[in-house]
């Protein structure tokens, strides 16, 4: 049966397609005669439209017939042994939906999208060129501009810092220190120290109280006339004031009136010193004889928290206060100084031992030194009083002779030798006396 059913199918498909190459071969005739004929006619055209819809209908009729027998083969089922016959498949829409959409992307793998690169766009005439450059910032010009500006004013800043310490010719009173000032080397370096710092810019929180302590003759009152002078030179004589307590104010009962004078005069200058944009001096000597008003009056105009111009000042306090404290300690330490240190090095272990210790002493007599930085001046040595007999018989026109100047460097009263040390009891004090005896 199946064998008699494929040769009748097979037999049917053939009649069908001599039937359609009959019918097409018969349509290319007529085509011909109708191209053949001078002049196409109107009923030509439609007899040729007439063979298209009779080929189109046929060919649905086919394929229908197609269709029937393949079910009727597929239900029978297929010999063994026979080869398998399937018609081909024709793609239609018809079975389509949108929920078998996904299912047919997701088994076809979809290939990336390469990604396109951008195109270069060259002129007509100008031939292949390199793509333009990009155009640097303008803020980078701005940034270049800022930073020279903050070059210049660290600059300027700089340069001013120069041109105070410039002003007060330090270089200059550091020699004349060095030169005129015998033993105290250590002191006057710590002393030119706070001062650098102080002048070297004009805005200060607090003004400069340095406060010297020292034995009878170890040259705090010549080192106080040696800065008075220089500053006289360097600020003019109006913005420096010596004051000295037993020649302005030698009696108690006027100690209330002398702080207010001094008061209205360091307010005067300190005036005039804000005006001409320079720092005045202010130099007390024998604070030791100072009377409590006037202590308590200094203390106000360095403590309180008052105008700008009052805090552009130098306050410089010499005395003998703590000489017991100072003398003691070197004579007692003197064994274990050696030769080869040198001035400042003593000098350093000086403060450092001395100064709390007279600090302690010092505020307990009045507040005003709680503000001050205490600088002790040493004993001095023998060598140191010839140094004096030396410079003093200098200035007076004497010749320097060295056995002479032993002579009377024998005839100054000293402590007991200590550790090779020989320490003057009154220092260089009583060498202009000698000098004028000669």
């Amino acid at each position: 049966m199946s064998d008699q059913d494929s040769t009748s199918a097979s037999q049917t498909e053939g009649e069908f397609e001599e039937e359609m190459d009959g019918e097409m071969e018969g349509e290319e005739e007529r085509d011909e005669t109708q191209r053949d004929s001078p002049v196409p006619s109107l009923s030509s055209f439609s007899s040729s439209l007439r063979a298209v819809i009779r080929i189109k209908h046929k060919y649905q009729a086919m394929k229908k017939r197609r269709q029937e027998m393949a079910l009727a083969l597929g239900g029978a089922g297929p010999l063994t042994g026979a080869p398998s016959r399937t018609s081909p498949k024709i793609f239609t829409f018809d079975g389509l939906s949108p929920s078998t959409l996904p299912t047919l992307s997701s088994s076809v793998p979809q290939r990336k999208k390469k990604r396109r690169r951008r195109r270069v766009l060259f002129p007509n005439s100008g031939g292949c060129r390199g793509p333009p450059k990009p155009q640097p910032s303008r803020a980078k010009y701005c940034l270049y501009l800022l930073f020279a500006i903050v070059f210049i004013q660290v600059y300027n800043a700089i340069e001013n810092l120069d041109d105070h310490v410039l002003r007060y010719d330090l270089e200059g009173l550091e020699k004349t220190l060095r030169r005129e000032v015998f033993g105290q080397q250590g002191a006057v370096e710590d002393l030119l120290s706070h001062l650098k710092d102080y002048l070297s810019t004009y805005v200060h929180n607090k003004p400069l109280v340095v406060s010297l302590h020292g034995p009878s003759g170890v040259g705090k009152s010549h080192l106080g006339r040696l800065l008075a002078g220089h500053f006289r030179s360097v600020v003019g004589d109006t913005l420096v004031l010596q004051y000295y307590v037993l020649h302005h104010c030698p009696q108690e009962a006027d100690a209330l009136q002398c702080a207010r004078d001094l008061s209205a005069l360091i307010s005067e200058m300190v005036e005039r010193a804000e005006e001409e944009e320079k720092i005045p001096l202010f130099i007390f000597d024998e604070v030791e004889h100072m009377h409590h008003e006037i202590l308590e009056e200094l203390w106000q105009l360095v403590a309180s928290k008052q105008s700008n111009e009052y805090l552009n000042a130098i306050y410089l306090f010499l005395s003998n206060l703590g000489h017991a404290h100072i003398t003691k300690h070197m004579l007692h330490n003197s064994s274990s100084i050696s030769m080869g240190m040198s001035a400042s090095g003593r000098h350093s272990n000086l403060v450092k031992e001395l100064t709390p210790i007279l600090r302690g002493a010092l505020e307990k007599l009045h507040r005003l030194w709680t503000e001050a930085d205490i600088l002790p001046l040493g004993l001095l040595e023998k060598g140191h009083v010839m140094e004096c007999f030396l410079d003093e018989m200098t200035r007076e026109g004497f010749y320097p002779d060295h056995t002479n100047i032993e002579r009377l460097a024998g005839e100054i009263e000293y402590h007991p030798a200590v550790g090779g040390h020989e320490y003057s009891l009154t220092g260089c004090k009583q060498v202009v006396a000698k000098v004028n005896l000669l």
